[in-house]
């Protein structure tokens, strides 16, 4: 029963996502959001509990304090409207993560990140901020 409703709420997440090119939404076309490249590698941070993750090369590396190096797993992207989406397993958990355009401050630092993060780790809902390698965030490299 628990695994039949991860996979629900998995895939209610990839459909929320999932407005892709073409796709009506009051009458107009609507774009997949594509501010996100490709190959940019992204880092998410989180904290309260503290937690981190980098998504590169169809990977995703979750670490936490007890786990700093991280395990490091397949994940799937798709773009939605308004933001990327990766889905994977870690740990025997579904992972869902959803990175969206938006100032972001972690509370720990001085610093601003562009991008919001919400993850969704088994009945765990996360939320942190981002950045990529090539949209970086602003503030001290050392806070």
């Amino acid at each position: 029963m628990i695994i039949a409703c991860r996979k629900i709420a998995l895939l209610a997440a990839v459909a929320a996502l999932a407005g892709c090119t073409g796709a009506s939404q009051g009458g107009e076309d609507v774009e997949a959001f594509d501010g996100i490249a490709e190959g940019e590698k992204i880092s998410l941070l989180g904290n309260e509990p503290f937690w981190g993750a980098k998504i590169a090369d169809g990977t995703l590396t979750w670490s936490t304090p007890d786990n700093i190096d991280g395990e490091t797993v397949p994940i799937t992207r798709f773009s939605g409207n308004n933001g990327l989406g990766f889905s994977g397993e870690v740990s025997g958990e579904v992972i869902q993560v959803a990175v969206t355009p938006g100032e972001c401050n972690d509370g720990m630092s001085d610093r601003t990140y562009p991008f919001t993060a919400t993850i969704t780790l088994g009945d765990r809902q996360l939320e942190g901020c981002g950045y990529t390698d090539k949209q970086s965030f602003d503030g001290p490299e050392n806070p």
